[in-house]
Order: structure tokens, then sequence, then C-alpha cells
């Protein structure tokens, strides 16, 4: 007879803590895509559309947009799929992360560095993606313990 054991929760104490640490980033992460997709769909006041020459966008509209709803949309399906232990919460941030990065790499080769928003969400996403290995990490060595029982 086979036994098929499904994922558990890892038994470590501070797997949970990783786990909210790494909900809690995406969330901040989620309000400032949003916070910075309404400006830009609002007209990005301030922000010269200068920047975006020799890019296909005429105003902020179409970067807004797409900030808003895929990056923060993103980050606030992958936090509820990670606060509820969902198994596809590891895939779904890693693409999220993948696209983050994307995302600052064109939008440094358009408009350059003009913010400390760009290091500061880079190196945020760096860190997300770390909590999540270590997170999925340790999912992956409980559940080899309990097949060694």
């Amino acid at each position: 007879m086979e036994t098929v054991l499904k994922p558990v929760q890892p038994s470590h104490p501070s797997s949970k803590g990783i786990r909210v640490a790494w909900g809690i980033l995406l969330v901040i992460l989620a309000l400032n895509a949003f916070g910075g997709g309404y400006y830009a769909l609002a007209g990005a006041e301030g922000v010269p559309v200068e920047w975006l020459h020799g890019s296909p966008f005429h105003s902020y509209f179409i970067p807004g947009l797409f900030l808003m709803t895929i990056i923060g949309g993103g980050s606030l399906i992958t936090a509820i799929l990670v606060f509820a232990g969902h198994k596809k919460a590891f895939l779904w941030n890693l693409v999220l992360c993948l696209v983050i990065f994307a995302w600052l790499i064109v939008q440094v080769s358009i408009i350059g560095l003009v913010s400390f928003m760009q290091p500061a969400t880079a190196l945020a996403v760096m860190l997300i993606l770390l909590l999540s290995l270590v997170y999925k990490n340790r999912v992956l060595s409980a559940n080899n313990n309990l097949r060694n029982i």
C-alpha cells in the first residue's frame, strides 16, 4: 500500500513569521503600486512628460494602468495566496518578482534612475524573493522529514 503525504506547514516556529513578513511586504508593494498607478492615471503632475521621449508612450496613463493592475493587483493576489498558505503562492510570487524586475529595467532604460523608489523597490522585491525561497525550503524540509519517519 502506497502512502501519499500531503504538503504540511513546517513545524519550525519562525516559519509562520517568515510567511507573515513575506505577505506584509507584498501588501506594502501592492499599496505602493496602487498609489503610483493612481498618480500616473491622474496625470502624474510634476513628472516631466519629456522623460517618455523615445518610448512608445505619450503620457503616463498606460504605464500607470500597468503599475496599478498588473503589479498592484498581482502583489495583492500573491499576498492573499501567501496568507492563505495556498500551494500556488510561491509560483505567483516568482512570476510577480520577474515581472517587477522587468518593469524596473524597462522603466530605468526609458526614464533613467530618477527616484529612490526604483532601487528601494528592487531591494524590496529581492527581499520578497528571498523570504519566499526560505519559506519554500522550510516547507520542503518539513515534508522530507515526515517522509523519513
